[in-house]
């Protein structure tokens, strides 16, 4: 081989490359939630975890007899259409019912946001400080107790409804509270931040965290923002993260306050509308490669009564959407009553069991240099899509 030019990089590769491997890290958490639970902060204790996996454990062992009533109520059709999953055989609906009763008493919640927004609502500041002392006093109560989930934290006002000094106050009482009841931050904290109109916030609110930090003596506090604008689909870029120097963790499509501002009709406000699936993509685009991870919003319903009729009809359309999100790559949504936790975790369960043995499969022939069969030709992109999905996988179904 004649060189004419040598082996030394081109003047400036060197800068791009850090450049490049500092914003676009790639690679994923070893494990992502597969849900968020969204508790107003006045109805928050230490026993709710427990409260919520007691009553979705009875709605499922009450409504889903056996696996019968699993493959009809969840859509287990039997394989793969247009080579997506769209549920699995029968014979792996008594697999999936197991799994979900044994979750459900085991860890019903993998993370808990205490809701001091939306689902909270405005309160006088005596009220708001007073929830927040009490919700740090349980944190620290399920910490003692091994009940705490793996990701857990507060949701705070949003600065974009002027609220700015009320959610810095909130975060700020509750940090400090958990931290001298409990003697640490506990693992797996994270806050929400929500609405946010303007890019500025973001690093406002990155300052706040800052300051947190220094003075409490602790480290590594993250924020999810929340996506829940048009407006927010115009400055989201690919060095958003890095320029948050890595205390952005996750975005969170919020699906009804986003419809309603591109002013679609009630009946229309769906995670399901192709406006919400285009904004998810726009996330996608944004945050691909960045470690930045992605979670879809939520059924904003309950059963209409504890009738069968109505728990099944409920959790048949909480899997639809939770199916639909899954097929467009978002693996976390929000949970808002004890009767999805039932309906999320048999949709997961079921999705990645339809195709992990044929996934695995394609993996090893990919890796012993053979013919995957089916007249499937898997290129190098592909193969380390399916072995991230296993692991995915094996996290989800562990």
């Amino acid at each position: 081989m004649r060189v004419t030019v040598g082996d030394v990089p081109p003047a400036g590769f060197e800068e791009a490359y850090r450049a490049q491997r500092a914003r676009w890290p790639g690679g994923a958490a070893a494990w992502q939630p597969v849900h968020t639970v969204y508790v107003p902060a006045d109805r928050f204790s230490a026993a709710t975890v427990a409260e919520w996996g007691g009553e979705a454990l009875v709605l499922a062992e009450a409504h889903l007899a056996g696996p019968d009533e699993v493959a009809e109520v969840f859509g287990l059709t039997g394989g793969i259409a247009g080579g997506v999953a769209q549920g699995v055989t029968e014979e792996l609906a008594p697999g999936v019912r197991e799994r979900v009763l044994r979750k459900l008493a085991r860890e019903p919640v993998e993370d808990l946001r205490i809701d001091f927004e939306d689902g909270y609502g405005v309160r006088s500041a005596a009220e708001e400080d007073a929830h927040v002392e009490a919700a740090a006093e349980a944190v620290a109560a399920m910490r003692a107790a091994g009940t705490l989930p793996r990701r857990w934290g507060p949701r705070v006002k949003s600065f974009a409804d002027g609220e700015a000094g009320r959610a810095v106050r909130t975060l700020d009482g509750f940090v400090t509270e958990v931290v001298a009841r409990a003697g640490e931050l506990p693992p797996g904290f994270v806050v929400t931040f929500p609405k946010v109109l303007m890019a500025g916030y973001l690093g406002q609110f990155a300052a706040v965290l800052d300051r947190l930090e220094a003075r409490l003596g602790v480290a590594g506090l993250r924020f999810e923002m929340q996506v829940e604008a048009p407006q927010t689909l115009g400055f989201l870029r690919g060095d958003l993260a890095e320029s948050l120097g890595g205390r952005l963790s996750a975005a969170h499509f919020g699906v009804f306050d986003y419809t309603a501002a591109i002013g679609l009709p009630p009946h229309e406000q769906r995670l399901d509308h192709p406006a919400c699936d285009h904004a998810r993509h726009v996330m996608q685009v944004a945050f691909a490669g960045t470690g930045v991870e992605l979670s879809d919003g939520s059924l904003a319903a309950s059963p209409a009564s504890g009738s069968a009729a109505d728990v099944r009809a409920l959790w048949a359309r909480h899997a639809e959407l939770v199916r639909h999100s899954l097929r467009h790559g978002f693996h976390q949504g929000w949970d808002m009553h004890p009767s999805h936790l039932v309906s999320r975790f048999a949709t997961v369960y079921a999705f990645h069991l339809a195709t992990y043995d044929g996934y695995r499969d394609r993996v090893g022939a990919w890796e012993e240099r053979r013919a995957a069969g089916g007249g499937v030709i898997d290129e190098p992109a592909t193969v380390r899509t399916l072995a991230a999905a296993l692991r995915r996988a094996d996290a989800a179904l562990g």
